[in-house]
Formats: structure tokens, sequence, C-alpha cells
């Protein structure tokens, strides 16, 4: 096994990664920018060095830094954790050419599903069902407005090496869609240096609906149930949960299959996620391939009893798989609920600052994933999120009760989080009976304004 792995990341995935290390007697280094010289991940990691200020073009994004704290400390293996560069292809090809392991799928598997064109076609031959969109990427307004009434409205802007809501736009019709064009293109270069759109048919009102994958080097592909993901706010996810509330165990079973298809389809190894979007016909249509740790995977572990960070670092070594579709066995019901520090009454503003009194929510049922702690300073440079909590229960009904609880008592001040946000979507009549779609977050902040 690996004797000292290098984290690439910050925040609560670089400690969970940490905490799956230590527990494998694995050695860890921790990679901090100048912000981030008190965060949890630098305190408990055996090493931590120093990659660079406060900016992520000049610390996590800045791949020689990285690699320069990977060869001072001597690591054999980085692990990217999500975000920042944990699918950048030619991150993990020089990782490689530098003789350090990339934790997660190859080069080749990253930027084949990193190009939503590209995967789209090789899901398409493998049989899976996809949305109907553009067949190649869409330069001009002009081509963008043919390629729309074609299709007809309503279509959705995405960017081709994108994810995460950024570069995506909906069109309802050809003023909007004129409109939204160039935004798309500029936010798609700002946020992965590439700003070319494709388009895709608009399924409106679908479920987000993603299935867990994990596959070993030796040809072994499995999948680890669904995730229920339609709680988003502008494409970015807010509450998950696993299994799914729409699905029945003979959908499940075809949704699951088709997913492991089009791993095998992309010969592709390590932990992903296939995601999917289903009709109220309960129609569904490939959507795009995650190809890292997904932060919403504490639900997959909770329902399934297995530690997708140590089976990712195994994988890695080399192992098999160390369970078989057969062993899967979805047990109970999860829930995740995204913290972030934003003000949800005044349009999520980030609220970053110092947190004078904290206290974490616990006892059965109860895992909290965070960095912070009490005098910890909240930086605005990164992402928003500050902790995850996740409820289990025997469950759906339970699952949620105990959820109402945790967050009742996940206390932050005087930082302004989304926690109040959360517990108004538990309540909802809506979201207590499972008929809700990715329109609900949309829905529910109008009709509470």
């Amino acid at each position: 096994m690996f004797s000292k792995i290098l984290i690439a990341n910050r925040g609560e995935i670089a400690l969970r990664i940490i905490r799956a290390c230590k527990e494998m007697g694995i050695k860890t280094v921790a990679v901090f920018s100048e912000a981030d010289a008190t965060s949890s991940h630098v305190r408990f990691a055996d090493e931590a060095v120093c990659i660079g200020k406060a900016s992520s073009s000049q610390s996590y994004l800045h791949i020689p830094n990285i690699i320069s704290a990977a060869e001072l400390t001597d690591v054999e293996a980085i692990h990217p954790g999500y975000g920042f560069l944990a699918e950048n292809a030619h991150f993990a090809e020089i990782c490689e050419s530098c003789q350090i392991k990339f934790i997660g799928p190859t080069p080749e598997n990253i930027r084949l599903m990193g190009d939503k064109m590209r995967a789209k076609d090789t899901m398409k031959k493998a049989g899976l069902p996809v949305i109907p969109g553009s067949k190649a990427v869409v330069k001009t307004k002009e081509e963008a407005l043919k390629v729309a009434k074609s299709m007809g409205y309503p279509v959705i802007l995405k960017a081709s090496a994108g994810g995460g809501g950024k570069g995506m736009r909906v069109c309802h019709n050809d003023i909007t869609l004129q409109g939204s064009f160039m935004t798309a293109q500029r936010e798609a270069e700002a946020n992965f240096g590439n700003p070319d759109i494709y388009i895709e048919k608009y399924i409106e009102n679908p479920r987000h609906i993603e299935f867990q994958i994990m596959a070993d080097q030796h040809g072994n592909v499995v999948h680890l149930g669904e995730r229920e993901c339609s709680i988003q706010r502008r494409h970015q996810k807010m509450i998950e949960e696993s299994p799914s509330p729409a699905l029945d165990e003979k959908l499940r079973k075809k949704m699951g299959d088709i997913a492991v298809k089009g791993a095998k389809a992309g010969k592709y190894v390590n932990a992903g996620t296939i995601e999917f979007l289903l009709d109220k016909n309960n129609d569904f249509y490939f959507m795009e391939m995650n190809t890292r740790i997904q932060v919403e995977h504490p639900v997959t572990e909770m329902v399934t009893g297995i530690d997708l960070i140590k089976e990712q670092i195994n994988v890695a070594f080399g192992k098999k798989l160390s369970f078989k579709q057969e062993d899967i066995k979805i047990k109970g019901h999860s829930i995740e609920c995204r913290i972030y520090a934003e003000d949800s009454e005044n349009d999520f503003r980030p609220c970053p600052g110092k947190i004078d009194v904290l206290h974490l929510s616990g006892s059965r049922g109860v895992r909290v994933d965070t960095h912070i702690y009490q005098g910890f300073n909240i930086v605005p440079y990164y992402d928003s999120m500050i902790a995850k909590i996740i409820s289990y229960g025997k469950d759906r009904k339970e699952a949620m009760s105990i959820m109402r609880r945790a967050l009742d008592e996940f206390v932050v001040e005087p930082i302004k989080t989304t926690k109040s946000f959360n517990l108004h979507v538990l309540n909802n009549d809506k979201f207590i009976k499972g008929r809700f779609a990715t329109d609900f977050v949309e829905n529910f902040l109008n009709e509470n304004k």
C-alpha cells in the first residue's frame, strides 16, 4: 500500500481523505494557501506545505507548486478530492510523468468524459439513452439559433468542459438565447479555461438521479445505488438523499445496469458518477459523468456501509474491488444537507467571517463532515460550503426526522448559514411526500418571498 499521500485540496474533503488515510495507516501531506494556514486539514495532516497566495490560481490550481510539494515530501500518490484539479486530465498526466499515482480515473477517462460532446457520443454508441442536442460545439449565436430552432425550445446552453452549474443557461426563445450565448461562453472560459458551448433539448421539470460507480483496473465495474439530487439552486445541489423516493426496484435495476454499461464503454477506472435526468414518464436520459468523488458521497456510504475514499485508494494501488454487484445491499435511508456560509434570506449572499460560537450536531444517525471550529475564520476566496450534515434512519421518514433534529442542534454564530433554508425544505409537504423535481427550489423561493 502507499506509505504517503498528498491531498491536493482543502476544507472538509481534505480532512475526509486524511481520516481515511489515518485509518489505513498511510501518512498524509496537506497543501494550503496562505489564507488556509489555520485550516483543520493543515493541523491534522502529518505534514503540510504552503503552495501560494489566497487566490486559487496561485495555490490550489497551480500545478507546479503542487507537484513541487509532492516531490519535496516524497509522496507516492496524490488524491485530488473534488473541485479544483480533480477533473483536470493535464494534472493527472503530469502526476503520471512524475511517477506519482493520481488517485482517480485515467487522464483518458477524464478527457473523454470531461468533453461533454464526446461523452454523449460514447454513451449513445453504447446504447444509453441521451438527451437530444447539437452534434458538435456551437461557435456562434447564429449557429446556436439554427440548432435551437431545429430541436424546439426550451433548450439549455452548457459548457463543454464544465460542471457545477457554471456556463449553463436555459433559453425559452430566440431573444433569451441570443442574450445568454456570450455570457455562457465567458463563464465557461473563466471557470474551465475553455469557452466551448453545446446545446441540449431542455427536459422540463425532471428529477436529477445519479448512480455511484466504482471500477478497478481489472475490468470490474459495480454501481452502489443511486442518489436523488433534484434539490438544487442554479444547477448546484443543496440536499441529496439515497435511495431516491422516485425509483422502485425495477427502475433502479434498469438504471443501475445501464450506468455500469456506460462506465464499461468508457473503460472507466476508480470512482465516478453517471448522471441521469428522469422525466415525469419515468423515461431517463444520460446527462454527464463526473470523473471524481462527489460532494454527496456520504449518503451512499451510509446506506451501503462502504468507505468510498478507502476503496478509491485501494483501486489506485492496483487492488481489485472488495465487493461484487451482488454484495451491494441498500439498507435504510440517508439524507445530506449542505451548509453554506450564505444568507438564504438575502439572495444567498456569501457571509465570510469569524466563527465565535459553534455547536456541531451529534448522537445516533448523525454524521457531520466539516473543517470548521470555534474561532475559525471563513475566508471569501473559495466555495462557501462549510459543512455537510448527513442523517441516517431505517427509512426516509426517520432520516428526515433525525435531520431536522441535527439541523436544529447545528449552531454557527454570528455567521449566517443556509441551515434555516434546509429546515424549511424538510418541512415542505412536497418534499416530505417525495414529489419534487429540479424546479423545486426556484418554486419554493418564489412562493416564500
